[in-house]
């Protein structure tokens, strides 16, 4: 098979870094290039909310140096993202413009959320031992230039992530210019991890044990690669750690650059960095850190080639998506039988009905999570269901989800039992796409045929089977029960199934003697 050439560019708070990958069936990914600039992008943006016009300036002459170099290899494909340092300025999308303008590339803003999951997915996707890692209590700690992910496995499974405001950048921005010395900054830097830690456990960890720490953080790689043997995983004992922060807590950064040999650009940003470890390892009880030398670049090429069949992908990343939107579920108090029986409907009349609604793999994820979430505003409101189940939602990152795909599972929730409001009614007043709109119709139809299949919360029937026959979508159940409130429901609902299908849904019922 062919080798293809894959282009990753990544506009960061410290750093703009592109990678150059082979991909191949045989040999999977393999770095071939890499090529960095410093620009202190997040400065500007914590501190102004808008980036000077001289870094601006730098960043299109570097991209367009990257651009060059692309062209160069004669990639078969690329892709240009922007973290934090482009998101949270005011003038984001002008910026943007300016840039894409200059260069002739177009940048794609990741949310936070989009950006860890890359992470992740670099970690999962190249090391051999994540799968061990994981299968024990261990928490991936992604440390950006604004805040601090921590996502936490047990058993293989992902059980919640986590966002927490500080970043090595934002919080030296901060509070260094308050604080008398270095030991006072270490002081108060602590204080602050211990006041959201605290907060953390109590609501996420709870008893669970953290053996492992994963940490992302392209600059305490490069201070612990300069004590020990470079490796693809860097493996640090809490005893080696400590020792490394003794030794370098209380230095200034022209110190730091001084005994332990890493950029001055690095120096003034790794303190924050080794104070915020050594705080986890405190709180959670971890032994251990694994430090992987691996970027959201390698999530990008490794998402390029999944998509475009080029390799195979080593972990499902879908199912840590779905087992995190089911612990939202049981946080909120969801009925889990009744969304177990929905998501086997659901999932059912999506997959006979290709033909009919166009969508793909993607959006029946999106479909199966709005049915896990679907009751979550019940723990708010028994009255107002469908507006606090939308607004949790919302206001919950669900890691690998971008924002507009959290828009539109909070919408099919949302008009799930709420009037459904058409083009007319909204008029303009929303910044949902004529794509997204036409998604959530399709998904809200699908998910009130199968809510209405259990309207008791009863699961009155376990075998059934959806067929498709002519004009009607024939759903086949196997029940002694009376089904009189749930084929009421159905009617109900089976007016916009049949708007938005063409096709009109009805229930036969079959009693076994």
């Amino acid at each position: 098979m062919a080798v293809k050439l894959f282009g990753a560019i990544v506009i960061g708070s410290m750093e703009t870094e592109m990678k150059i990958f082979e991909l191949s069936a045989r040999k999977g990914m393999k770095e071939i290039d890499c090529v960095s600039a410093r620009i202190h992008l997040g400065v500007d943006a914590y501190s102004k909310g808008r980036l000077d016009v001289e870094k601006v300036e730098e960043l299109c002459t570097v991209l367009k140096e990257f651009k060059q170099i692309m062209e160069g290899y004669r990639v078969d494909g690329f892709k240009v993202c922007a973290t934090s340092a482009l998101r949270e300025i005011r003038s984001s999308l002008i910026t943007r413009d300016y840039i894409e303008k200059q260069t002739g590339l177009k940048i794609e803003i990741l949310s936070n959320s989009e950006q860890r999951f890359l992470d992740y997915k670099s970690i999962a996707s190249e090391s051999g031992s994540f799968e061990t890692i994981i299968s024990s209590g261990t928490a991936i700690v992604d440390i950006g230039g604004s805040s601090i992910q921590i996502s936490v496995f047990d058993k293989d499974k992902l059980i919640t992530t986590q966002n927490i405001r500080m970043g090595k950048v934002s919080t030296r921005e901060k509070f260094m210019p308050l604080a008398k010395n270095n030991a006072h900054y270490e002081k108060l830097v602590l204080e602050l991890m211990e006041h959201e830690l605290n907060g953390f456990g109590k609501l996420y960890q709870k008893d669970r044990q953290i053996s492992n720490l994963i940490v992302i953080d392209g600059d305490l790689v490069e201070l612990m690669r300069k004590q020990e043997q470079s490796s693809s995983i860097s493996v640090v004992s809490k005893e080696e750690f400590e020792e490394t922060y003794r030794r370098i807590v209380c230095l200034n950064p022209d110190e730091v650059t001084e005994q332990f040999h890493i950029s001055s650009d690095s120096a003034p940003f790794v303190v924050s960095s080794v104070i915020f470890c050594r705080c986890l390892m405190e709180k959670l009880g971890a032994e251990t850190i694994w430090l992987p030398e691996m970027s959201t670049n390698d999530g990008l090429c490794y998402d390029y080639g999944v998509s475009n069949r080029l390799i195979k992908s080593k972990h499902n990343f879908d199912e840590d998506i779905l087992a995190a939107s089911r612990n939202i579920a049981k946080r909120y108090k969801s009925n889990m039988p009744h969304i177990k029986n929905m998501e086997e409907m659901t999932l059912q009349i999506f997959d006979r009905m290709k033909k009919i609604h166009g969508l793909g793999q993607r959006e029946r994820l999106l479909l199966q999570i709005s049915v896990i979430l679907h009751n979550c505003g019940k723990y708010i409101s028994l009255t107002n269901v469908a507006e606090c189940a939308y607004n949790i939602i919302m206001t919950t990152e669900i890691i690998g989800l971008s924002h507009a795909e959290r828009r539109i599972i909070a919408n099919v929730v949302k008009y799930n039992t709420l009037d459904f409001e058409y083009d007319d009614d909204r008029a303009g007043g929303t910044s949902i796409t004529r794509e997204e709109y036409l998604v959530i119709a399709k998904l809200t139809a699908i998910l009130r045929v199968a809510n209405a299949l259990d309207r008791s919360h009863k699961q009155k029937f376990k075998n059934y089977t959806v067929a498709l026959k002519g004009d009607r979508l024939q759903i086949t159940v196997d029940s002694q029960e009376d089904l009189t409130l749930e084929k009421g429901t159905l009617a109900e609902k089976a007016d916009f199934f049949e708007e938005v299908f063409n096709i009109y849904p009805v229930v036969k019922q079959r009693k076994k003697m």
